[in-house]
């Protein structure tokens, strides 16, 4: 099974390379991987297809895997990086970092001016790290568990969630293109630079994954159930939400919330690998990759020159594939 979803991976960012908005033949894109080709398919490939597919591929790993992890240690078949507030978290901080950028220091123009757009991934990585902290102090304060992480995340977040909207409705029509684009979740216009600012996490993440996956097998049963097993629930507990924490903190400041990617591929690699965690694992790594980089070419064909945000395109494809998953485990 793992070997299959490998060969679909690779068989959809292939996809993702050899087709888009710009009609190149099939020779031209080969040209390119040999060292050849004109200089506009080079730009085309190298400068705009390749960066935004390894956007896609290391944010869709840390969104799925973030969701896979919540799941597991809240016990919650509907976590996903908004249950902890990590996804409001970052929204909020982007729409302070553009209001603060755009409006204040530039109130007659669009552009960018006093503070680099280089920066927005990062102002949303803190935004969401400083929400996932806030809550995990709240429920660690009336002692740390899966219900109370996911009441104090479904607080939080609808707090900061409320505030960025009250942000961007007083912000003025002219001014908020920019967010709306990032609210929507969307690889447009992404570089190398996105990917490359991902890369460490992805690594990191991935490099953890060995050291708590013993402590993600006990974390799925109750607190006194785990600690008969000599487990450090707490700990453990933190570990695993910390990881999740900075995977999605990372993901959602370099492409936007994008929806039910958390949330629905650990259901359905659960439902291919049935009882083996270890195979749902890897088979959410996979999935993760392989939807985001199919989600991206399908609004890209769709939408042509004014393609469909990839946020739009898996809450679309979400909704039922979710519906179907749900009727066959239950």
């Amino acid at each position: 099974m793992a070997a299959l979803l490998a060969c679909l991976t690779l068989v959809s960012i292939s996809a993702a390379i050899f087709f888009g908005v710009a009609d190149l033949p099939m020779g031209d894109v080969i040209d390119v991987f040999s060292g050849q080709g004109s200089p506009e398919a080079r730009s085309i490939i190298l400068d705009i297809r390749l960066p935004r597919i390894a956007t896609g591929i290391l944010a869709g790993i840390h969104f799925a895997l973030a969701g896979f992890l919540l799941q597991t240690i809240t016990r919650n078949p509907l976590a996903d990086p908004s249950l902890i507030g990590v996804s409001q978290g970052a929204t909020f901080s982007v729409t302070v970092f553009l209001m603060f950028t755009v409006y204040i220091f530039h109130p007659g123009s669009n552009t960018l001016a006093e503070l680099p757009i280089k920066w927005l991934p990062a102002a949303g990585l803190l935004g969401g790290l400083l929400a996932g902290g806030v809550i995990y102090l709240l429920a660690f304060r009336l002692g740390l568990s899966a219900l109370r992480i996911t009441l104090c995340g479904v607080a939080v977040g609808a707090v900061l969630h409320a505030l960025a909207i009250g942000l961007i409705s007083g912000w003025g029509s002219e001014r908020i293109e920019i967010i709306l684009e990032w609210l929507a979740g969307s690889l447009y216009a992404r570089t190398w630079d996105h990917a490359l600012f991902l890369l460490p996490f992805t690594v990191a993440g991935l490099a953890m994954l060995p050291v708590i996956y013993r402590p993600l097998t006990l974390l799925q049963f109750d607190g006194t159930v785990a600690r008969s097993f000599g487990l450090a629930y707490r700990r453990q507990f933190s570990v695993a939400l910390l990881v999740s924490c900075v995977l999605a903190a990372s993901a959602v400041g370099s492409v936007g919330p994008i929806v039910f990617v958390g949330l629905i591929v650990p259901h359905l690699a659960r439902f291919l690998a049935g009882t083996n965690f270890l195979l749902s694992l890897v088979l959410t790594i996979l999935l993760g990759a392989a939807i985001v980089t199919s989600g991206d070419l399908i609004g890209r064909l769709l939408g042509q020159a004014e393609e469909i945000p990839i946020g739009v395109v898996t809450a679309v494809c979400g909704v039922p594939l979710l519906l179907v998953l749900l009727r066959k485990t239950t």
